[in-house]
């Protein structure tokens, strides 16, 4: 198969939408956001947590799942090799000033996520069966907040979304990067050489892991998530804590790095972008911020559109903190990781990408265990992710073919996994990368149109408490 072909187009196509349009749609829009919401949602992150610890839920409420099970179930997908391995595909290719944009990325992705899971509460619809009629749970999520917000008129809107998101939701990056952790960190030390047949085999196990989980459907997943997500968390920041502590001394000329570095732009090797290295430096910032926590991209509102509340704003909350928890907290963990640790420096020369960065910092601070206790975090994340995004594509399904044919993408889904093992890396990471740019488009749009609508809901609320 000629992978560098195949690698070629989905660069070409990566690149194509991942323009200025979409960045001034994205980021701008976030801007737009945060500025028009004038930070409100910032000045109740105390009420945040307490709903979502479970202080205002109530059984009676429509919905699935409960506002902690909502956020864990989010963020079972957006922390996960984003985090880890995306965090190190920027420091690779911007150093340390990519970091700084990649926060600004969290910051407005904590208003953006506010806007559109308060969306997805406020105009649930109902997935269509054979005959049109409407059937089954409430659902929440952009292509029903853009149909039942704006009208059946916008309907190919919705169409685009969920088309896009079939793809989008595939879990092929986060299956490339575990796979290759695997060999790098178990396989090969131990005399067993990579290969088309190891990472087949290693495909077909996780293939099976996630079948278990997602042909159960999203209580099965919401619950796991719920296990998972708090655990997999503590024991990534215990691990990185450690690091840090190791290299203490090195920690704060880093951190200063972050923000000097992403002026100057000394540390870039990528493509330049509107006249100079500093805009690719943003741009790269910017995606791989959107690819850790999925802001504006469309895919966590599906999850919290299912929250079992009646009120939106409540949701809309608690989604605010999964871009804190993923880029502000976990990203940046990582990132002084690689930074403290010098692996950074030596990338190219000793051809470390994505998880191996990562992994040759762990192993640089923690030698003989480090490699092992990354690949236990490693795949705690992937496999949670592995389970999230499979919910986020029966959704699509079922609001483009109805409820009774989605379960049918369970099994592409299933089979794109196998796919994930055994392709490049490159071609992984821009073929998402595509597709989340299309997602955002979209939701970035409707959400923008119906903005005013959210603030009026949002002071009547925080004005009642």
């Amino acid at each position: 198969m000629n992978f560098a072909k195949i690698d070629e187009w989905v660069a070409a196509f990566a690149g194509a939408v991942w323009g200025l349009p979409l960045l001034f749609l994205l980021t701008g829009g976030g801007l737009f956001l945060l500025i028009y919401s004038r930070f409100l949602p910032f000045r109740y992150l105390k009420h945040a947590i307490q709903v979502t610890r479970g202080k205002y839920d109530n059984p009676e409420d429509p919905g699935e799942i409960s506002h902690f099970q909502a956020l864990t179930t989010a963020l079972s997908a957006t922390i996960g090799m984003g985090n880890i391995a995306g965090v190190a595909v920027a420091i690779t290719i911007g150093g340390p000033g990519a970091i700084f944009w990649l926060w600004i990325s969290g910051l407005v992705g904590m208003c953006t996520k506010f806007f559109t899971s308060t969306l997805a509460i406020m105009y649930r619809g109902y997935e269509p069966n054979k005959e049109g009629e409407e059937r089954g749970e409430l659902q929440g999520g952009p292509m029903y907040f853009i149909m039942e917000g704006l009208g059946k008129s916008w309907k190919p809107l919705a169409i685009f979304f969920s088309l896009a998101g079939l793809m989008g939701a595939l879990p092929i990056f986060n299956v490339n990067q575990l796979t290759q952790a695997i060999s790098d960190i178990l396989l090969v030390p131990n005399g067993i050489e990579k290969g088309m047949t190891v990472n087949l085999t290693i495909g077909i196990i996780l293939c099976l892991i996630t079948s278990f989980v997602i042909l159960g459907g999203l209580k099965r997943i919401s619950e796991t998530a719920a296990k998972l997500v708090p655990t997999m968390v503590v024991l990534y920041m215990i691990s990185v804590f450690i690091i840090l502590g190791i290299n203490f001394e090195e920690v704060p000329k880093y951190f200063t790095m972050i923000f000097t570095d992403a002026f100057a732009a000394e540390n870039y090797h990528g493509d330049p972008f509107f006249g100079g290295v500093l805009g690719g430096l943003i741009l790269l910032g910017i995606r791989r911020g959107a690819f850790s926590n999925e802001a504006g991209i469309g895919t966590a509102p599906m999850a919290h559109g299912a929250a079992k509340t009646s009120e939106p704003v409540r949701e809309g909350l608690v989604a605010m903190l999964g871009p804190a928890i993923d880029t502000l907290i976990v990203c940046t963990l990582t990132a002084l990781t690689i930074l403290v640790t010098g692996v950074w420096e030596i990338a190219d020369k000793e051809g470390l990408n994505g998880v191996s960065l990562t992994a040759a910092a762990f192993d640089n601070s923690m030698p003989s265990i480090g490699n092992y206790v990354l690949l236990v975090c490693i795949a705690v994340f992937s496999v949670s992710s592995l389970f999230s995004y499979s919910y986020y594509g029966t959704k699509c399904m079922g609001f483009l073919f109805g409820s009774e044919n989605k379960h049918y993408y369970n099994y592409f889904y299933l089979a794109s996994i196998i796919m994930g093992a055994v392709f490049p890396l490159s071609v992984m990471l821009n073929l998402i990368d595509g597709f989340f740019a299309l997602m955002a488009i979209p939701t970035m749009t409707a959400t923008l149109i119906m903005a005013p609508r959210v603030m009026k809901r949002a002071k009547e609320y925080f004005s009642s408490l």
